[in-house]
């Protein structure tokens, strides 16, 4: 998620936070249970205990009993708002399947609610991402409008759809991110992550005089719904298995650090310590260094982590025992239920630490393969490293298997921006990755160009097609997991300035009336087609060669704007040669015998054209060649 300065104070904020610790009695009510959270659950899940969050009209003054054979409510838990009950229960190994009745008791009144425990299917779940997997970030209601009926409700807050508007939503769902699931594959896909799904049930909000809605999903207002715009639960649930049936991953955007204000928990919140409040609104300050700096202040350490991202989204309170299990149940509810494969997790060192370890590792016990890997915006390498698995020694130890490369981000930036030097250019690339011995698992780390929060990759770079091709090889040939943001492969561009909006336009061809159509190649003009196919190209090479997703990496010191890496194995040695100048060089190799002593000739897998002799190679102006070696 981006980074958020809003300007709003005084009285709206105020205003907010006299309705989050105001109790909403319901007393006007029949008595009743309303809802149970999760939904369901299920039997045979490797952790036995469940906690049920019971909630209604004075549902919380009642006391409960249940009857289902290997299923025992050990306690009831009681907290200031009278709606809510939170009920532990365990789960033996010998459960069986079925639905019991909740009943509530209190004097000569009776509440009863029924509640589900399904069998566990052997239908693929979490199955990991790994070096192999290309992945594609989805901004669905920007992508492709599969569903026109489900573009608006009048029963929901914001019930506006207007492709005109760049601030209200536009249609793009689930159905139409299916729709185009031979697209991804056709050039190298093997995983979507898309931007949040759940219900975002946001009324407009003016953010510097300009009405906009939440069609970016950051804002959670119901936990155990997909967004009805976006097609809902079963549409979900349709395309992971329809993923799944091409042998394609599905990443889900997790957001832990805050919902919407118009969630239905904050608009009666079970008790005033379930976000934190401050006498007045406190924003974040954005701020890393007071989480990781050993000689800063609680007062600043206090703000960055507890203040709110904006007015309109509640920072809630993880030292909260019930707001913890509440989440770390709903991340396992969603792995099971729908089948995903991976975590993405949004805004991730806003967290706690320690109820982010112990969400990744409930995870990790129950899907031992699921991959997560979460956003920490920071600038420099060590930084990145104290929100991951890591070979420092912090006094936190995080272990979060992976996360977003960052640093080697803003390094490749440099790299194709500035021109080369000591600690300037592409010297900024190597000198990221010659620091990975701080990382556990830097293989592991997810790589990208650009994303939903940021300025164009193709702009950045100021349109030159040959800069393009280099950064594009060096996400796709180096380590790590790539990922790579809807358009990046037809070059959608623009700058964020003055919105967001203007790097989350729609993909052309996803719409109904659409002049164009960039989902084939005859929709597409001659650059955009020379872009695309540069990546298709790339991207299935390297699918098919376990040396350049999963070999071992071993990089030269850049010398005259000239970079050079091997990622190799015992079959197959791959060499990546980048010229980063303006002018045609002569590279000569001997420096490199270490990775090509007994190779005599290669094959340039872009131009797919022979290299006879291995002692000097030409490199073209701005060009990466990606040779695979030979003997």
């Amino acid at each position: 998620m981006r980074q958020f300065h809003f300007g709003l104070r005084s009285k709206l904020s105020i205003l907010l936070l006299l309705v989050l610790v105001t109790f909403t009695t319901q007393a006007q009510k029949k008595d009743g249970i309303t809802r149970m959270d999760p939904t369901f659950w299920w039997v045979g899940m490797k952790n036995p205990n469940l906690q049920l969050l019971v909630y209604g009209p004075n549902a919380g003054t009642y006391e409960y009993s249940l009857s289902h054979p290997g299923v025992t409510l050990v306690k009831t838990n009681k907290v200031e708002n009278p709606n809510y009950a939170f009920l532990d229960l365990t789960i033996s190994p010998t459960a069986k399947a079925g639905t019991f009745t909740l009943t509530g008791k209190k004097g000569g009144k009776t509440i009863k609610r029924t509640y589900e425990l399904k069998a566990r299917t052997a239908e693929p779940k979490a199955q990991g991402l790994n070096g192999s997997d290309f992945i594609y970030l989805v901004l669905p209601d920007r992508f492709s409008n599969g569903d026109p009926k489900n573009d608006k409700f009048k029963d929901m807050a914001d019930s506006n759809a207007d492709r005109n508007n760049p601030f209200y939503r536009h249609g793009g769902d689930i159905k139409g991110i299916q729709n185009h699931l031979d697209y991804f594959q056709e050039f190298g896909v093997t995983a979507l992550w898309l931007n949040p799904v759940i219900e975002n049930n946001q009324p407009l909000t003016d953010e510097g005089g300009t009405k906009r809605s939440a069609y970016h999903g950051y804002a959670f207002t119901d936990h155990y719904n997909v967004d009805r715009r976006l097609g809902g639960n079963e549409a979900y649930k349709k395309l992971v298995l329809a993923a799944h049936a091409r042998g394609m991953k599905i990443v889900q955007d997790a957001v832990y650090n805050h919902v919407g204000i118009n969630h239905w928990f904050i608009k009666d919140m079970p008790s005033k310590d379930w976000v934190h409040q401050f006498p007045s609104y406190t924003n974040t300050s954005h701020k890393f260094q007071p989480i990781i700096d050993p000689n800063g202040s609680k007062a600043d350490w206090d703000i960055m982590l507890n203040g709110w991202f904006t007015p309109f989204m509640p920072d809630l309170n993880h030292e909260n025992k019930l707001v913890e299990n509440y989440l770390i149940q709903h991340a396992l509810w969603t792995v099971e239920h729908f089948e995903i494969d991976a975590w993405r997790i949004d805004t991730y060192m806003y967290n706690e630490d320690q109820f982010m370890n112990r969400c990744n590792q409930a995870l990790l016990d129950e899907y031992p393969n699921i991959h997560i890997f979460g956003e920490s915006w920071v600038n420099n390498v060590v930084a990145q490293a104290r929100f991951v698995r890591n070979n420092i020694n912090f006094p936190f130890k995080s272990n979060q298997p992976s996360t977003l490369d960052f640093v080697l981000f803003n390094a490749f930036n440099d790299a194709l921006n500035q021109n080369f030097g000591w600690d300037e250019g592409v010297s900024k690339v190597h000198q990221v990755l010659a620091q990975d011995a701080v990382y556990a698992a830097p293989m592991n780390l997810v790589t990208f160009l650009d994303n939903h929060d940021m300025n164009r990759y193709f702009s950045v770079i100021g349109e030159d097609l040959n800069k393009y091709k280099m950064g594009v090889t060096w996400l796709l040939t180096t380590r790590g997991i790539p990922s790579l943001y809807y358009g990046t492969e037809i070059l959608m561009k623009n700058f964020k300035d003055p919105t967001d909006a203007e790097v989350r336009k729609d993909f052309p061809g996803g719409f109904t009336g659409d002049k164009e159509n960039k989902f084939t190649a005859s929709g597409r003009n001659e650059r955009e087609n020379d872009a695309f196919n540069f990546v298709k190209t790339l991207a299935n090479y390297r699918k098919n060669t376990p040396a350049l997703h999963s070999g071992k990496l071993m990089q030269f010191v850049p010398q005259d704007g000239i970079y050079v890496y091997f990622r190799y194995n015992q079959d197959k040695t791959v060499m990546v040669a980048t010229n980063t100048t303006d002018k045609e060089a002569d590279l000569k190799t001997e420096r490199f015998a270490v990775r090509m002593t007994g190779f005599t000739k290669a094959q340039n897998i872009l131009t797919k054209q022979p290299v006879s002799s291995l002692s000097t190679i030409k490199i073209p102006a701005k060009t990466a060649l990606v040779l695979e070696l030979q003997k």
